[in-house]
């Protein structure tokens, strides 16, 4: 969203309404500045809240097989997937609690599906069973990457068609975790070890294990900031089909101009590629939480990104984007809802 005169003058018409709000002026403290940003992302004065989703994107990784980044079988992951289908895991929970819709998509998981049993919130987009173990070679050829990208933007084109303009993108992928500190290594400079956290919960041998086998993985491919290399390189030497299926979705959600809600360390790393192919995304984006994952503090301030909830929490699934979903309703109506002091005949300070 670019800055001009209609733009200047819908920021302050914003910030009047906001202040004549019957309250001391700032007193909803974060709220206010989510309320001003929804009315800019919708060029409103009263913004609306819409149908809102989490999209959980759902991929193997490779290396996972391999078992040194992770403490849980590969298998976890088409679990887990049933688990969401089957309405138990937690994103299911909160996304009942406040009324939103969730989306299943298989973007790349290493088991085989039938769309037919688990209805319209399951998306069959498989790219292929799992990416290729990153230690040997490249996780994906270009030719995935773009194919998954593509899929990303397809699927938020199809729902923003259905009137929903708030979305939140989760994932499930066990190593996902590492693809992510390879990835956010590689876009910020940031050396790989002070990327990588403990991820579904290694002990501290595993730890010392995952952190060294990430480092000798960097130093295969060398994809660092300082030679140039572009997202769709970085996502071929160590992306997941789910983070660069996000990439997709995120692009497309800020050309419908949908409030993206961004979740947590994962779903961060695929923003980073965002951000890379187009830094316009950021304006769009109202972050959710900061992860317990070791990376996402610093993930965090290299977007220059203030998050509404510190909750310790590191689950992933879109838990965090889901959770903030209502605080981000909860700004649109007391803009909407709330009396002004005039409407009130309440007295306003001298």
């Amino acid at each position: 969203m670019t800055t001009n005169t209609s733009t200047t003058s819908l920021q302050s018409e914003l910030q009047h309404k906001i202040n004549n709000k019957t309250k001391p002026v700032g007193a909803l403290g974060r709220l206010e500045e989510v309320a001003l940003r929804i009315g800019l992302i919708q060029q409103s004065v009263n913004p609306q809240i819409s149908q809102p989703h989490i999209i959980v994107f759902a991929g193997d990784h490779g290396i996972a097989q391999t078992g040194l980044v992770n403490p849980y079988p590969q298998q976890v992951t088409a679990q887990m997937v049933l688990n969401f289908l089957q309405g138990g895991a937690a994103i299911n929970v909160f996304c009942r609690q406040h009324h939103i819709t969730l989306k299943v998509v298989d973007a790349g998981v290493n088991n085989d599906f039938d769309p037919a049993l688990y209805g319209p919130h399951f998306m069959d987009a498989k790219i292929g069973y799992e990416t290729n173990n990153y230690l040997d070679e490249q996780a994906m050829s270009r030719e995935a990457v773009l194919r998954a990208i593509d899929k990303g933007k397809e699927i938020v084109r199809n729902i923003a068609a259905t009137g929903c303009n708030c979305i939140g993108f989760g994932e499930m992928g066990i190593a996902n975790t590492s693809s992510a500190a390879l990835i956010m290594s590689a876009v910020t400079g940031i050396p790989v070890e002070q990327c990588t956290g403990r991820g579904t919960g290694v002990n501290d041998e595993q730890f010392k294990t995952k952190t060294a086998t990430l480092k000798k993985v960097y130093e295969k491919h060398q994809p660092g900031a300082g030679n140039e290399q572009s997202p769709i390189n970085i996502l071929q030497c160590f992306g997941g089909f789910e983070i660069a299926m996000m990439t997709g979705a995120y692009l497309q959600a800020a050309e419908q101009r949908m409030i993206i809600v961004v979740d947590g360390f994962i779903a961060g790393a695929a923003l980073l590629l965002t951000r890379a192919i187009n830094a316009n995304v950021h304006t769009y984006c109202i972050f959710a939480h900061t992860s317990q994952e070791q990376g996402h503090e610093k993930m965090l301030r290299y977007l220059d990104a203030e998050p509404l909830l510190n909750l310790q929490m590191r689950l992933g699934e879109g838990t965090g984007a889901a959770l903030a979903i209502p605080l981000i309703q909860s700004a649109v109506n007391f803009m909407n809802e709330m009396a002004s002091f005039e409407s009130a005949g309440v007295s306003t300070k001298e």
